[in-house]
């Protein structure tokens, strides 16, 4: 671990250092400030990268006037400038995006943002392929009066998925359910036939995008010799009348979506030259009821590697595929770690130039790296924590780099060991901080994200042994900060366990405000619960939770069992059993708080959103009267309803395991909510579909059960925006003080 030096760095944002702000009076922190311009955490860089020729770091920067809206910038190490090489309000033309893209984007969690939300540098470093508002554009640097900027598309049809060929020579895009290609600055055509409006090439069906973070359907190989591509079948695939509810008008659209225990979309693979000739298809085995997890070529585009999911998710198995005939060949199987479980799956891998393999397995009951290389497996990382993130291989060194909670659960670190020394790791962060990183290629450069409790996300360039470089967004939170102002107020996190029922350590974060001594404050008790996210984190304690404790509230939340990063152990308890174990440990956190002299036991409202919402409504449902109050927002109220990689994973088939279902389920016990009850959801809902809230509705309706709803026309999955945003939460808390749920006087 290296030293942190300050003096070494150029700083991106206006100030050297971070300086107390002079406050004379702290102003309130409403919630119409946390979700407007600029935003408060500071400056949100996206997508850093280097340019093949390292010259050039790039990335995209959000606006002081607009959050949510990212301009192309670009940092020349040459010059030591920075400069933005694309602004999205001056070179966008403002057209409404395909019903196609805007899905796309809300499955990819962007939907609420604009500009340029993903560019691709070419190979040689020259130029830089931009997507913006439905087209495509092409940024070639150095020019003699700067950027240059040429379009390349102009369609009413959006080009969804665009990508560079690996040598920049060839422009790939999806249009019209069709994969097409051209050579840069020549007219692409499709190169796959168009078959209806049910099949598709050249995109990922809707679990991979929703589920299984794969949001392609083609992958160019080395050299640009080939082109896998994906072809899909929806036809078997049950259709949800989807109901988008707007303001002024609804629009339907039958959306083709696989509910658990129904059919999933039929996935080939087809291998092709670039021009759609000499198409092989990829004997992907007999059984057709599969998920097409990952596709990779062999650096050398000899070998295509497939993973290949079964229906269950207990076994996955990677695939040699010769890319002339299609035939294929396991190379290994990787199955479910203990009876009772699933497969996690992750992009924590890399074929490496060798032929040798990174990957990530949960073998050992904790998840951690291994390297597969002529039929052997060599354990490169062990312990009772997991690795969460491949950085980068520095193939020629023999150095892999990773992100792990060896040193701390609640702050990951960015770690590198050698391969030739498994079980040596050399820690490369600050432990201060929790840290994220990713590199280069080459293995050469680190791009560090961290934050902690009292700072906000900083961005920093390092070498390979973690020496930073270059800041790439220092974030200080100096008299400039648009934070600044409410400084010194902000409240440090606690952070602390508790012991579930079998004795398994729990682990919370409590945010309290100023406290009288005598007085008893209302707790809002934020969760999850669900598999996947860890929210316990020693992080950037948000604006959004100090603004809640400013209103005189607690802020709690806690990890049960079932959340990531604790291991096999730690995440089995859910398998056939969601609105269980989690109802539980929840409960003994509301149950720990209640011992607390400082906790008005009286006042412990719960809220959460998805799965959290689900799980506010199964924990009223089992403890009346433990909680004061509980808000549902955009809650899954029967796993049928929802889609089938996600629910088939810990709930099983619902014709085969029916009990599980109905035991999950919080229509059946709805009316035992006795507690008061806000339900939230938006009405334009793809992904939990609005028949959640529905069927929640009618059976509450229909047993005399009071409670309230606040409902919004025209929003997806993600209620929030500017305007949104407050709105939502001064609902919440209007709700909750109309109930009692009140700070002291």
């Amino acid at each position: 671990m290296r030293i942190f030096l300050a003096s070494a760095c150029i700083l991106f944002s206006a100030s050297a250092a971070a300086q107390e702000p002079a406050v004379s009076q702290t102003p309130e922190l409403t919630f119409e400030r946390v979700f407007a311009s600029p935003s408060l955490d500071g400056p949100a860089p996206r997508q850093a990268k280097l340019s093949p020729d390292g010259r050039w770091l790039t990335l995209l920067r959000n606006r002081e006037d607009d959050r949510q809206r990212y301009d192309l910038w670009g940092y020349d190490r040459e010059a030591g400038e920075w400069t933005m090489l694309v602004d999205s309000e001056k070179l966008g033309s403002g057209r409404e995006l395909s019903e196609d893209e805007k899905m796309q984007r809300e499955r990819a969690r962007v939907g609420n943002l604009s500009g340029i939300i993903a560019y691709q540098w070419t190979s040689d470093g020259e130029a830089i392929l931009v997507p913006l508002d439905g087209d495509l554009y092409l940024a070639r640097l150095d020019g003699p009066e700067g950027t240059v900027v040429t379009r390349l598309t102009d369609t009413e049809a959006s080009e969804l998925n665009p990508a560079l060929s690996e040598t920049g020579e060839y422009l790939s895009f999806v249009r019209d359910r069709q994969l097409w290609v051209g050579r840069v600055g020549q007219d692409a055509r499709p190169i796959t036939p168009q078959e209806g409006a049910d099949i598709r090439w050249g995109e990922a069906e809707f679990v991979a995008q929703e589920e299984m973070d794969r949001d392609t359907g083609y992958w160019w190989a080395p050299g640009d010799s080939r082109i896998a591509v994906e072809r899909f079948d929806e036809s078997g695939v049950g259709v949800v009348t989807r109901a988008a509810i707007g303001a002024t008008g609804t629009q339907v659209f039958d959306q083709r979506y696989p509910a658990a225990g129904t059919p999933n979309a039929l996935v080939e693979l087809f291998v092709m030259n670039p021009d759609g000739s000499e198409r092989v298809e990829v004997d992907l085995g007999e059984e057709t009821d599969i998920y097409l997890a990952r596709v990779d070529w062999a650096p050398d585009g000899d070998t295509l590697y497939v993973q290949r999911q079964n229906r269950e998710q207990t076994r996955l198995d990677m695939l040699a595929v010769d890319p002339r005939t299609g035939a294929s060949e396991i190379v290994f199987t990787e199955n479910a770690a203990v009876p009772d479980y699933w497969i996690n799956l992750g992009n924590i891998y890399r074929w490496l130039d060798d032929g040798s393999l990174i990957w990530w397995s949960e073998r050992d009951g904790y998840g951690h790296l291994y390297r597969y290389a002529e039929g052997a497996w060599t354990q490169l990382t062990s312990g009772e924590w997991v690795v969460t993130g491949l950085a980068g291989v520095d193939q020629r060194q023999g150095r892999v780099f990773f992100q792990g909670t060896k040193d701390d659960v609640l702050a990951q670190q960015v770690y590198a060991v050698d391969i030739a020394r498994p079980g040596e790791y050399t820690r490369l962060t600050d432990a201060e901080f929790a840290n994220s990183a990713t590199m280069d290629g080459r293995g050469q450069n680190l791009l560090v994200t961290r934050s902690k409790p009292d700072q906000p996300p900083q961005t920093y360039l390092a070498d390979a042994m973690g020496d930073a470089q270059l800041w790439v967004e220092r974030n200080a939170l100096d008299a400039d900060h648009p934070y600044a102002p409410f400084l010194a107020s902000h409240r440090m996190p606690q952070f602390g366990t508790i012991a579930a029922e079998d004795g398994t350590v729990l682990h919370y974060k409590m945010i309290t405000p100023e406290m009288e001594p005598g007085k008893r404050y209302p707790v809002y008790f934020y969760h999850y619960g669900g598999p996947g996210p860890q929210t316990v984190q020693r992080d950037w304690s948000a604006p959004l939770e100090q603004a809640i404790v400013d209103k005189g509230y607690i802020w709690f939340e806690l990890d049960n069992r079932g959340s990531a990063n604790r291991g096999v152990g730690f995440e089995q308890p859910l398998y056939r059993a969601m609105g269980g174990v989690e109802v539980r440990d929840q409960k003994a956190g509301a149950e720990y708080l209640k011992t607390l002299p400082f906790v008005d036991p009286d006042k412990i409202a719960i809220d959460g959103w998805s799965y959290g919402g689900y799980l506010t409504l199964k924990q009223l449902q089992a403890d009346p009267g433990l909680y004061a109050a509980g808000i549902a927002g955009a809650p899954v109220t029967r796993w049928e309803l929802y889609d089938t990689h996600y629910t088939e994973r810990y709930m099983g088939d619902p014709n085969v395991d029916a009990a599980a279902y109905r035991a999950a389920s919080a229509i059946p016990d709805a009316t035992k909510i006795t507690d008061p009850l806000l339900v939230i959801h938006g009405m334009a809902d793809d992904n939990v579909v609005f028949e959640n809230a529905t069927e929640l509705i009618a059976a509450l309706q229909e047993g005399n059960a009071p409670f309230e709803m606040m409902l919004y026309p025209g929003y997806t999955h993600r209620v929030s925006g500017e305007q949104i945003s407050p709105h939502r939460y001064n609902t919440v808390f209007r709700f909750l003080e109309s109930h009692g749920v009140t700070s002291p006087e």
